[in-house]
């Protein structure tokens, strides 16, 4: 789009009613939302450190709904985040974007230093000039999937079968020969706990994530699953689960989200099975998408140091393209108090918040 053609939009509060028709309005959004966006999320968050906004950005051709989260600092003002967002048509309708929200803010008085978006555009030399050039400042990526695998499961499934490695489609037909089963169980604290063990049990041998509290996943579990949008898959190996995975349908997107196994199984290509048992399930869904949620970046893909090495080695058997999204950028809005938090606030801020709730600050 030619810059002299930018769009202009208009930045507001959701009504009532389009709170209360969420999903609805974010699966509608260009890129058919991101489930960070969800009113699910909005519940797992709001009160938990963050206050949650619902942000309507209009242009003539579209509308984008999403999720603004916010935080309240002495001295400092608010900060704002747009978790996965701001979902645009273009990478060039970020700019005009950005300008009506910092607008909403000057309008509202709500004293704002710095806004954060992360929005789902893949990235590129080119885009990244474009986001600095629209007076954005790259900071530290937050979410684990901003470098993801991401599978396309539009065609039926013995297609998606064929297309993936062969090394995966040996490993789901040997254990499917083998008579390994997948089961998908009911949301509950039995189903919880049992998945909570297993990530516990992958994070205590390999180290390659933090896992937050136990309280925080099952209330994460609980919100999508009563909206019927979480599902569990079960491997078992004498009697006992052995992998687990939790996976969400948001609108057309899959996200395989959480998951966990024990060290030294049996049962070749149980992994690979209970994922393409999740694939299949999200088919009957309608997504046409499925996010393996989290890998190094392309350019880390190969390293053996990096903490997702062997993640991403599972991840890119199904998939072998990484995805490499954007990533965070800050909107300055007040650059002393920007500086203030860049050179220490925000670093003070994060460990008073882990001391106070045991949790994490983002």
């Amino acid at each position: 789009m030619d810059t002299a053609t930018l769009r202009e939009f208009t930045a507001r509060f959701a009504t009532a009613e389009e709170i209360e028709n969420w999903d609805k309005h974010v699966t509608g959004n260009p890129n058919g939302g991101n489930m960070l966006q969800s009113a699910a999320y909005a519940a797992v968050k709001d009160g938990n450190g963050w206050l949650v906004r619902h942000l309507v950005l209009e242009t003539k051709e579209y509308a984008s709904y999403n999720l603004l989260l916010e935080k309240k600092f002495p001295v400092l003002g608010r900060l704002w985040y747009l978790i996965k967002g701001p979902d645009a048509a273009s990478v060039e309708d970020i700019k005009p974007m950005l300008a009506a929200i910092s607008a909403l803010a000057r309008e509202q008085k709500m004293n704002v230093f710095t806004i954060k978006i992360e929005p789902d555009v893949i990235d590129s030399v080119e885009v990244a000039a474009q986001l600095t050039g629209a007076g954005l400042v790259k900071a530290p990526n937050i979410q684990s999937n901003d470098s993801t695998a991401l599978l396309d499961i539009s065609a039926p499934a013995n297609e998606v079968l064929r297309n993936i490695s062969s090394r995966a489609r040996n490993a789901v037909r040997r254990a499917e020969r083998e008579g390994c089963e997948v089961l998908q169980e009911e949301p509950g604290e039995e189903t919880y706990r049992k998945l909570y063990a297993l990530m516990q049990n992958t994070v205590n041998a390999k180290g390659a994530m933090p896992l937050r509290s136990y309280e925080y996943y099952s209330t994460f579990w609980e919100e999508f699953c009563s909206r019927g949008q979480g599902h569990f898959f079960f491997v078992y190996e004498d009697g006992a689960p052995s992998v687990g995975a939790f996976v969400i349908n948001y609108g057309s997107k899959a996200t395989y989200k959480d998951g966990g196994s024990t060290q030294n199984r049996k049962q070749y290509g149980d992994s690979h099975l209970a994922q393409w048992a999740a694939i299949q399930r999200m088919q009957d869904l309608g997504c046409v998408e499925y996010d393996f949620c989290g890998t190094p970046s392309a350019t880390r893909i190969k390293d053996k140091s990096h903490p997702l090495y062997g993640m991403g080695l599972f991840k890119t058997s199904f998939t072998k393209t990484v995805t490499d999204f954007v990533g965070c950028y800050d909107l300055v809005l007040g650059p002393v108090r920007h500086k203030l938090w860049l050179k220490g606030a925000e670093r003070i801020f994060r460990r008073l918040e882990t001391m106070r709730t045991g949790g994490q600050f983002y």
